[in-house]
């Protein structure tokens, strides 16, 4: 059977490549974005009944509501949200406007915290569904320049983790999917912001800028190919809680997940040192 996707930032990126891939599948798409033409130009090889298109800026609590209603009138259904909408902000941490700090976590937490409180009474009263959360390597280890990028995953990461207790007895499941380095434009000069350098003591560290704009149209990661393992895990009966997209990204998280248990098992003596006496 046939599925209906709902997929936000489908301009670009990751979100193109999984509406391409659904399509492709012989499932219908609800493309969603900031700028339709945009979405339209990245799709318009798949013009016809088994597109639609929705405005939909993920910051705007308002307009979730709206486009799911305009997908439910295209399709009647929605078995799977892909919640991919987002972009970078990088910088020491002392650098960053709190304006700033706020405006990527409206995007890129509160974001997919709006469209899921749409899409939930949608796949409850179907008692079925699947939710696919594009976090990011970045929302399981800390890296350099990523703290306000990094603070907003690992919230999407704390709110699938959570939500998919609550969500489970409605057949729906809840996927945390954590890519490493893909050829997105994630970190095109369009895209990407960058905290000014503006403390002395961090001069010698090089700008923020100079560290990653180096990676834009290097990186290893094929979206073209994560559409189509996204729609594999769309496809599960029982998929995982997360999934770690790319060799990269598994290097990385391998070392970083036994490093914790290693200190786990380290300080568990002193862990256990607080509990009281009853």
């Amino acid at each position: 059977m046939s599925k209906v996707w709902f997929i936000t930032g489908a301009g670009s990126g990751i979100g193109a490549a999984t509406a391409l891939a659904a399509l492709k599948a012989g499932d219908r798409v609800v493309a969603t974005g900031r700028n339709l033409d945009k979405v339209r130009n990245a799709l318009c090889y798949f013009a016809g009944e088994n597109i639609a298109f929705a405005q939909l800026d993920v910051a705007k609590e308002a307009q979730a509501k709206p486009a799911v209603e305009q997908a439910m009138k295209a399709y009647g259904r929605i078995d799977v949200l892909v919640n991919n909408a987002g972009y970078s902000l990088l910088g020491n941490f002392e650098e960053l406007g709190t304006a700033e700090i706020e405006q990527l976590i409206s995007t890129n937490f509160y974001g997919v915290m709006h469209v899921m409180r749409a899409v939930l009474p949608v796949m409850r009263q179907q008692q079925s569904g699947r939710i696919i959360n594009v976090s990011s390597l970045a929302g399981i280890v800390g890296f350099k320049h990523c703290g306000a990028y990094s603070a907003a995953k690992f919230a999407v990461e704390g709110l699938s983790a959570s939500v998919a207790h609550e969500v489970e007895p409605f057949g729906i499941m809840i996927v945390a999917v954590e890519p490493g380095f893909f050829r997105t434009d994630l970190l095109d000069t369009n895209n990407a912001k960058y905290a000014p350098s503006t403390i002395e003591d961090y001069a010698a560290e090089g700008k923020a800028e100079a560290m990653w704009s180096g990676y834009h149209g290097t990186q290893h990661g094929d979206p073209v190919k994560l559409g189509d393992v996204l729609v594999k895990l769309a496809g599960m009966d029982n998929p995982p809680k997360q999934f770690v997209a790319g060799s990269d990204a598994l290097a990385v998280v391998k070392p970083a997940l036994e490093a914790r248990l290693e200190e786990l098992r380290a300080y568990e003596d002193l862990s256990k040192s607080t509990d009281g006496s009853f």
